[in-house]
């Protein structure tokens, strides 16, 4: 059998051999799986990363036949490089890119910068002994300062510091080539941006190159209602946002989550919340909060 001589599709031939050799034969890709389920594309996380040095095919086998497009991975130190290197390889074989997640509320203060530093250069790092098909696809962090005490204390020193870190963030993705995305809760549009006319929100959409957010409530209706705000900044800005959804137990309410309601009526909703979401340009798609929780949610439906 000849090999193709375009590099590019000499590359996509391997990773179809690797996708077989990994998961057995596959005859359609994770969209077309997606599409005849009813699944749609969408993004998650995945927190708990010791879970990759065990159980790799099983969260990539569930995420191919969910429509998981992206994998928010957290970053841990505990884990030793080759599993990453051999999830992403798989996931890459799967058509799921992986990107590096990490945050913390204090990840917001510049006096814990050089905690951004050490998570930007594990990337740099990491990136420089994979190879492309083991390569992070993008960086994606989950900060929120609103957890700190100096929120409700010196919230305006608190944005203003945020907003720096951002943009160190910002450079250090840009000095990678990766592009750089950011979880936000819904309501920052109430606040101001620190020396500028923006809204806190439209400031953060505007540095990122797409922001996920956490807009989690149970119904489509709700979820578009809580982010329809900034949908439409996004869509002055010319940049995209992913609607969050949640499936884990939530102690602020019922109508956080679908955890009451199950995985059958998620996904329904989900169908719906793509309808409505697809009226605004700046609409990415749907992220759902998270992988272990929809993997719980899927097994509880079963009779």
């Amino acid at each position: 059998m000849s090999l193709p001589a375009n590099p590019s599709l000499r590359r996509l031939f391997f990773l179809l051999i690797a996708s077989m050799i990994i998961f057995g034969t596959i005859t359609a890709p994770s969209a077309t799986k997606a599409a005849a389920t009813g699944k749609l594309p969408k993004a998650t996380w995945l927190w708990n990363t010791k879970l990759i040095e065990t159980q790799t095919e099983e969260l990539l086998a569930f995420s191919a036949s969910e429509g998981i497009r992206m994998i928010y991975l957290q970053i841990s130190t505990r884990v030793d490089i080759p599993y990453y290197k051999q999830f992403i390889y798989k996931a890459n074989a799967l058509g799921i890119q992986v990107h590096a997640l990490n945050g913390a509320p204090n990840w917001a203060l510049e006096s814990n910068r050089s905690q951004l530093t050490s998570f930007m250069n594990w990337i740099r790092s990491y990136q420089a002994t994979a190879a492309e098909e083991e390569q992070f696809t993008g960086v994606h962090v989950d900060i929120e300062p609103y957890l700190l005490p100096e929120w409700k204390n010196d919230i305006n020193n608190v944005i203003k510091q945020w907003q720096s870190n951002v943009k160190y963030l910002i450079q250090e993705a840009a000095n990678l080539k990766l592009p750089i995305a950011a979880d936000l809760p819904f309501w920052l549009d109430k606040y101001a941006a620190s020396d500028s006319e923006m809204s806190l929100s439209s400031w953060m959409i505007s540095q990122f190159d797409s922001v996920t957010l956490m807009s989690y409530r149970d119904s489509a209706d709700a979820v578009i209602k809580l982010a329809k705000e900034e949908l439409q900044e996004a869509e002055k800005l010319n940049k995209r946002i992913y609607t969050g959804v949640e499936t884990k137990y939530s102690s602020e309410g019922n109508q956080v989550s679908f955890y009451e309601e199950g995985y059958d009526y998620m996904n329904a909703q989900l169908l719906y919340l793509d309808q409505l979401g697809r009226v605004y340009s700046s609409y990415a798609g749907i992220a759902v909060h998270d992988l272990v929780g929809m993997m719980e949610m899927a097994q509880r439906s079963k009779p």
